[in-house]
């Protein structure tokens, strides 16, 4: 017992700390979409403009490239998929499930808060008619820490084993996270602008001047056409 509560401590301090990481990363990211969508997406917004009114200028069609681009309007039967019969086997899922983890079953705030999340994703499960997603929900359940009552010793055992198999799983998911974060398209950006400062250059002012550029000499040629008899 001593040896499965110093490990459920070990992960639980991990978990911490990777919130803590993933708060500071994703911190990170927003300040830095901020800062990019103020000095560099407004000159691409602007050059974007202007090239849309060179090619508008140059057609000659405006009207005609407006219906063009105008996206063809659904069936108006296409909005939603209807929901799927609900049969049998799914009301039965969806009291089992009920049963084992509604939260007025609740001891605590916390295991309160998880049935609650539960329950929202079964009443939606059910809504659909997805048995297996009730099934997937049920399971989980089952194996969760929560799911062990008692205080016997070997009960005690039990639970704080699914617990660290639980804050394990978590720490996993963690990890996947972090790493997506990083692979998005704006964590793949500010990398490089980071680096870039660690060379001791400043990559978002080179992308303005490089923009600022683009848009004169856009400029410049819209004026011409439309300067045209």
């Amino acid at each position: 017992m001593d040896t499965l509560r110093s490990r459920l401590a070990e992960v639980e301090a991990a978990l911490d700390a990777q919130r803590q990481e993933i708060e500071r990363v994703q911190t990170s990211l927003a300040a830095f979409r901020i800062r990019y969508r103020r000095d560099v997406g407004r000159l691409h917004d602007r050059l974007d403009e202007l090239e849309c009114a060179i090619a508008e200028a140059e057609l000659g069609e405006i009207s005609k490239r407006l219906g063009e681009a105008e996206p063809a309007s659904a069936p108006a039967d296409a909005s939603d998929p209807l929901p799927r019969y609900t049969s049998d086997t799914v009301r039965r899922l969806f009291r089992d499930v009920a049963k084992a983890i509604h939260p007025d079953l609740a001891h605590g705030e916390d295991t309160r808060d998880r049935r609650h999340a539960l329950m929202v994703e079964a009443n939606r499960a059910y809504a659909l008619g997805d048995e297996e997603g009730l099934r997937r929900i049920l399971d989980a359940w089952s194996r969760s820490a929560e799911a062990v009552e008692g205080s016997d010793p070997e009960t005690m055992r039990q639970r704080l084993v699914r617990r660290i198999a639980d804050a394990e799983d978590v720490l996993d998911a963690g990890v996947r996270h972090l790493e997506d974060l990083h692979g998005s398209p704006l964590g793949k950006l500010k990398a490089m602008v980071d680096e870039s400062a660690a060379r001791g250059k400043d990559l978002v002012y080179e992308m303005i001047g490089r923009l600022k550029r683009d848009i004169m000499v856009a400029q410049n040629r819209l004026d011409a056409i439309r300067s045209q008899p």
